[in-house]
């Protein structure tokens, strides 16, 4: 009877990420057993969640209203609609979750989230903020809640659901366990196989072992593929690549997502019955740093900028608007990736990279991720004329990075890190353009104008938007500069489902037994972003997502 304990359930779930482990905790809820399988150790619990800012896409929150931001859910569904750009006859589905991760982005999301006892950082982040006009991509108003706690934050209200369902039998966690195969009999889905790996001790995101020291099968009506997206595997991402809208992809990336997350169960899910939409649509970021302190392989950082850093292409050309920090995340990669190189640069003062840069991640974010407000103001606003202390880390050890205090000696430092030599004087004439810019509260230049609305603003004002100042005055330096890589993040398209997360298969119709949550579905429908992403919607679909397979009526 033990065995048959141990082996059988209601439902399995391959990946106790973020949206396996609401999937389980809601199903847990409603007297659901699970299985909740996971390649990873135990330590591993949460996956990519855990590492990232907390951030949350929400529509007309109290925290949105205190900062005198008016949102609205029509807004948002206009600006979601013109980044999202839907244009393929399989959008169908993705349009769909769309328009229902609105509905609940605006109304039940934050409640929901609250009564778990989520707080989130009282000056709500304006990501991605388009500038290529009012019907195309962007985010008019700032909607990026940052959780706090941050990542682990978000992670642990439902790593304590799940240990009560564990304590209470209806949940078995089982790491270690690599699924190989969806077992399906007759056009019905039977459970899983795979191998059992053996025990790592590595810290959470590093890299584990694959040694199988065993095999194994358990069985459910059900089974939900929760096992995130392809962003660790640069393979996978090169053979995905949208090469007729992008060019080749990138010789050289960095990994911003550890290695787990490498899309092996996609393959699997497809041969089950499942089936991958817009595999070509990606999300990769164009201001990425070699970790200087790595956890995982090929570990990068991204530099979460405000709107003042400068931004040359390798050729040291200046990037024109839409490509201004934190605006236009798909048409910078574009544009930096027509030159036939695949890095850029910032150039910028001390002034601004005190005020304006922040690193992504809930390691890089030690003060918020303490949930404290001491810590946040020790951070912030009394760094005694330095920046936060992760990024003055990497300013000090990192190896894109160039402090100089003249304009010659700077150009002669990132010269030693480039792969083109750039020209002093070309450099001097663009900075020295822009400098002339910045005396009046009114300006030609477009960068220049995105800083004064975006201190217009209060929460850019407070820590986020540096006051306007000439980079080559002596006294706003030394001068930095960035060598900026490209950075592995997200994969957009996914397995195809509908509103139950349950798969659709490539004829159309729904897969008994199959269901997807999370990045491996696209975040929903097999990519509810379309080609852009308005960001705090990654971690939210997969809420989402999870939420929905948890409480659809379809799970046996």
């Amino acid at each position: 009877m033990s065995d048959s304990i141990d082996t059988h359930a209601d439902v399995i779930i391959v990946g106790a990420g973020i949206a396996g482990l609401v999937a389980a905790c809601e199903l847990g809820d409603r007297g659901k057993r699970v299985i909740l399988l996971d390649q990873e150790p135990a330590q591993f619990l949460g996956g990519q969640a855990h590492w990232s800012l907390g951030g949350l896409f929400m529509i007309d929150t109290p925290e949105q209203r205190r900062m005198g931001i008016t949102d609205s859910h029509d807004l948002a569904r206009r600006d979601w609609m013109g980044s999202a750009q839907f244009d393929r006859a399989g959008d169908d589905w993705p349009k769909q979750w769309a328009r229902a991760y609105l509905d609940f982005a605006a109304s039940e999301m934050r409640p929901w989230l609250h009564e778990m006892g989520m707080r989130w950082f009282p000056i709500v982040g304006w990501a991605e903020r388009g500038g290529s006009g009012a019907e195309g991509h962007g985010n008019s108003v700032p909607r990026f809640h940052v959780t706090w706690g941050t990542g682990p934050g978000v992670v642990a209200p439902f790593a304590t659901r799940l240990q009560a369902h564990v304590a209470a039998g209806r949940v078995i966690c089982r790491f270690r366990h690599q699924v190989s195969h969806i077992i399906v009999q007759a056009g019905e889905v039977k459970g899983v196989s795979g191998e059992v790996l053996a025990a790592d001790s590595a810290p959470q995101g590093a890299k584990t072992n694959r040694q199988e020291i065993g095999e194994f099968e358990v069985y459910a009506p059900s089974v939900i593929v929760a096992s995130g997206g392809i962003g660790g595997n640069l393979d996978l991402v090169r053979k995905n690549w949208p090469r007729d809208r992008l060019g080749a992809p990138p010789e050289n990336m960095v990994a911003g997502v550890p290695f787990h997350v490498d899309g092996r169960m996609i393959p699997i899910a497809e041969a089950a019955g499942g089936h991958v939409i817009n595999g070509d649509r990606m999300w990769h970021y164009t201001e990425g740093l070699r970790n200087w302190d790595p956890i995982w392989p090929n570990h990068g950082i991204r530099i979460l900028p405000g709107p003042s850093s400068m931004w040359f292409d390798a050729l040291g050309n200046r990037l024109q608007a839409p490509c201004l920090p934190g605006f236009d995340t798909l048409a910078t990669l574009k544009e930096i990736l027509k030159t036939g190189y695949d890095y850029s640069w910032f150039v910028l003062s001390q002034k601004i990279i005190e005020k304006e840069f922040a690193l992504s991640g809930s390691e890089q974010n030690p003060d918020l991720t303490s949930g404290k407000w001491l810590e946040v103001i020790r951070a912030r606003l009394m760094s005694r004329g330095g920046a936060p202390a992760p990024v003055e880390a990497f300013k000090k050890h990192g190896q894109d990075f160039v402090v100089a205090d003249t304009l010659a000696e700077l150009v002669e430092g990132m010269n030693r890190i480039a792969e083109v030599p750039l020209e002093e004087t070309h450099l001097r004439r663009q900075i020295e353009a822009r400098d002339a810019q910045v005396d009046n509260p009114f300006a030609k230049d477009a960068q220049v104008i995105a800083i004064n609305a975006a201190r217009n603003y209060r929460g850019d004002r407070l820590i986020r938007t540096a006051k306007p100042h000439r980079i080559l005055e002596r006294k706003n330096g030394p001068l930095i500069a960035v060598r900026l890589n490209i950075l592995t993040r997200k994969t957009l398209g996914g397995l195809q489902t509908n509103l139950d997360s349950q798969m659709v298969g490539a004829d159309g119709t729904a897969v008994p037994g199959l269901f997807a949550v999370g990045e491996a579905a696209g975040f929903g429908g097999g990519g509810y972003h379309g080609y852009n992403a308005l960001e705090g919607t990654f971690l939210g679909g997969c809420l989402f997502s999870g939420r929905q397979a948890g409480r659809s009526d379809l799970i046996a």
